[in-house]
C-alpha cells in the first residue's frame, strides 16, 4: 500500500459540485450551484449552494444592523476620524445604560444605542436558530444542531437579558467592545468573590477542556486511519473494515475502552453543550443567589477559612 497521507499532503477528490437532495426539498430560495475553491487545502473544497430563505435574510439583515450600529458608535467616539478609529478600535466601547435607568429605556447617548444594538442582535440570533431548525426539518434530519445551539444561546441570553432582569438593571449586562468586554469579565469575578470558586464555572471549564480533548482525540484517530478509509464513516458503520477495527483496538490497548463511531459524537456533543449550559447557570446565580463565591466556598468546606 502506498502511504500517501500526512498532515500536510491531503488527497482531494475534485469533480462537479454536489448540489444535494432534489426530491421533496424546496429549492426555490437556494442559490443554483456551488463552486470549488482552494479551501480544499483545509477540507471539503466545495462552497455552496447557499439557502437563506426568510429567516436567513432577516438574520443577516439584523446581524449587519447590529454590527453597523456598534461600528457607528465607535466611529462617533473616534470623532469620525478614520485614523483614530483604527488606532483605538480595541479601546472603544458601547456601554449599557447606567444603573439609575434600571430596566427602562435610556437616552441614546446613555445606553440607548446599546439597547437598540442588543435588540438587533437578539432578532438576528433567534431568526438564525429558526433557520437552523427549519433547514434540518426540511432535509429530514434530527434537530441536534438546533438544540445544541440553544445551549450557546442560553449563556448569551443570561449575560445580556435574564441576569440583568433578575438584578433589576441593564447596567450589569456586557458592553460591546474588545477590552471593555475583558474588563467586564474581570470585574465580574472581583465583584462576586472570585469566580473560580463558583462550582458551575468549574464544571464549564472542565467541559471546555474535555470537549477540546475529545475533538482532538477523534480528529487524530480518524486522520490516523484515513489511509484505510477511516474518514468514510458511513461505510465504516455499515461494514467495519480495517480502519474502524484498528482505531477501536488502539483505544482499547491504550485506555482499556473505545468509543463507537456514533458514541464519540454523542460524547463530544454533550461535552461541548455542557460548557455553555453550566456556565450560564453559574453566571445567573452570581449576584442573584450568591453574592460572594469565595465566602460561599468557605461555608461549604472547600475554600480555606482565613482569619
Amino acid at each position: 500500500m502506498v502511504e500517501y497521507q500526512n498532515y500536510f499532503a491531503q488527497v482531494q477528490v475534485k469533480g462537479e459540485p454536489e448540489l444535494g437532495l432534489k426530491e421533496q426539498v424546496d429549492l426555490s430560495e437556494r442559490t443554483g450551484a456551488g463552486f470549488m475553491s482552494i479551501l480544499g487545502w483545509m477540507g471539503n473544497a466545495q462552497i455552496g449552494p447557499i439557502y437563506l430563505g426568510i429567516a436567513g435574510t432577516v438574520s443577516l439583515a439584523f446581524g449587519i444592523a447590529w454590527f453597523m450600529t456598534i461600528g457607528f458608535w465607535f466611529f462617533y467616539q473616534a470623532g469620525f476620524n478614520p485614523a483614530v478609529f483604527m488606532r483605538d478600535l480595541f479601546f472603544f466601547s458601547l456601554e449599557p445604560p447606567p444603573v439609575e435607568y434600571g430596566l427602562g429605556l435610556a437616552p441614546l447617548g446613555e445606553g440607548g444605542v446599546w439597547q437598540i444594538a442588543s435588540l438587533f442582535m437578539a432578532i438576528s440570533v433567534i431568526t438564525w436558530w429558526i433557520r437552523v431548525y427549519t433547514r434540518a426539518d426540511q432535509l429530514g434530519m434530527g434537530k441536534h444542531m438546533a438544540w445544541a445551539m440553544l445551549s450557546a444561546m442560553w449563556l448569551w441570553s443570561v449575560l445580556g437579558f435574564w441576569r440583568p432582569i433578575m438584578m433589576g438593571s441593564w447596567s450589569v449586562a456586557v458592553p460591546y467592545g474588545i477590552f471593555s468586554h475583558l474588563d467586564w469579565t474581570n470585574q465580574f469575578s472581583l465583584d462576586h468573590g472570585n469566580l473560580f470558586y463558583n462550582p458551575f464555572h468549574g464544571l464549564s471549564i472542565a467541559a471546555l477542556y474535555g470537549s477540546a480533548l475529545l475533538f482532538a482525540m477523534h480528529g487524530a484517530t480518524i486522520l490516523a486511519v484515513s489511509r484505510f478509509g477511516g474518514e468514510r464513516e458511513l461505510e465504516q458503520i455499515c461494514d467495519r473494515g480495517t480502519a474502524s477495527e484498528r482505531a477501536a483496538l488502539f483505544w482499547r490497548w491504550t485506555m482499556g475502552f473505545n468509543a463507537t463511531m456514533e458514541g464519540i459524537h454523542r460524547w463530544a456533543l454533550w461535552m461541548a453543550v455542557m460548557v455553555t449550559l453550566t456556565g450560564g447557570i453559574g453566571i445567573l446565580l452570581s449576584g442573584t443567589v450568591v453574592d460572594n463565591w469565595y465566602v460561599w466556598a468557605q461555608n461549604h468546606g472547600y475554600a480555606p477559612v482565613t482569619p
